[in-house]
């Protein structure tokens, strides 16, 4: 059987770093983000019986080694729950650049898991789903579910799964995308993460951050819930750059995008906030009324820019949408 689906990656507003268990992917943390649409991963998922391996193909290049292992990640826990071992054939494409902090991960296996699913002929929910998304990334887990999402920390599927948040500036909220494009490697930032002297610092203090932020989403608070998600950006790289391997990720031009984002803010009154994940590449979130000028801003650093929407859950495609 076959099946496609389609997910939008997240932008980490509380974010997780490192990881209790490697194999499975529990973070130490609960945390939220934002999906953002209508950047996206679609995958198509066939099962093969007369197959003799698994084939892993993304935007037209074969999946080997690490990569290779954390599909087969998820495909074996389908196939576990669906009781069969046929081969798969996983096709995916992304919609926007991937491995520069755009969270191309977290829509990959989402959409991965969701294809997967449906392909074996598993009716799961959307939160079941989440916990096999897992397993290839944490942040996937939060795809699956869309908008704004928490992954709750724990050492199980029942546990350690996504769920929904509700806010209602969803429709007003605009996303400009600022492409700085540096390759970024977040496998190993996070195996090293407790390796910070920061990061018990971090664990501290990220749980008064989650509170705050589902009670700034609960409440519709733009400005508190964003300034959150930029400071909260500033934490993770303080963590990321006092590791065994002094990670920066951030570029001039990220720097750049930091300062114009606080000019309009301080400088023009423009609701606007900076965040950053394990990447370069920089978010600025703002409203519609506003984004305009944000974008010409954002622009004015030298990088190409996108205007991004809230994104919804993963969902499955019709037949007609298959990549094979």
């Amino acid at each position: 059987m076959k099946a496609t689906a389609r997910a939008h990656p997240i932008q980490g507003l509380v974010k997780y770093h490192g990881m209790r268990d490697a194999e499975l992917r529990h973070p130490y943390h609960d945390s939220i983000s934002v999906c953002t649409a209508p950047s996206h991963s679609k995958t198509t998922v066939e099962f093969r019986s007369d197959a003799a391996d698994d084939v892993y193909v993304i935007d037209g290049e074969e999946v080997t080694g690490r990569g290779a292992e954390r599909i087969r990640a998820v495909v074996d826990e389908v196939r576990r729950r669906a009781d069969r071992d046929d081969p798969v054939r996983l096709e995916s494409e992304n919609s926007f650049p991937s491995n520069v902090g755009f969270g191309s991960s977290s829509s990959g296996f989402a959409a991965a898991a969701t294809a997967t699913v449906a392909a074996a002929g598993l009716d799961l929910s959307r939160p079941e789903i989440s916990a096999i998304a897992r397993r290839g990334s944490s942040s996937a887990a939060r795809a699956v579910t869309g908008g704004f999402s928490q992954l709750d920390a724990g050492l199980n599927d029942a546990d350690s799964r996504s769920h929904r948040l509700e806010s209602n500036f969803e429709a007003d909220l605009r996303i400009v995308a600022g492409l700085v494009p540096e390759y970024k490697e977040t496998e190993q930032a996070h195996a090293e993460a407790e390796d910070s002297h920061m990061f018990e610092a971090r664990l501290a203090h990220v749980h008064g951050q989650i509170a705050k932020m589902r009670d700034a989403l609960r409440a519709g608070d733009f400005d508190r819930a964003f300034e959150l998600a930029e400071h909260d950006s500033l934490s993770l790289a303080a963590t990321t750059m006092t590791g065994p391997a002094g990670w920066v990720y951030w570029q001039p031009r990220t720097l750049a995008i930091f300062n114009a984002v606080r000019e309009l803010r301080n400088e023009a009154n423009v609701p606007a906030y900076f965040s950053t994940d394990t990447g370069a590449s920089v978010y600025v979130n703002t409203t519609a009324e506003h984004v305009d000028e944000v974008e010409a801003a954002v622009a004015d650093c030298d990088v190409e820019t996108s205007v991004w929407e809230v994104g919804g859950p993963a969902e499955v495609l019709d037949e007609s949408e298959a990549l094979f």
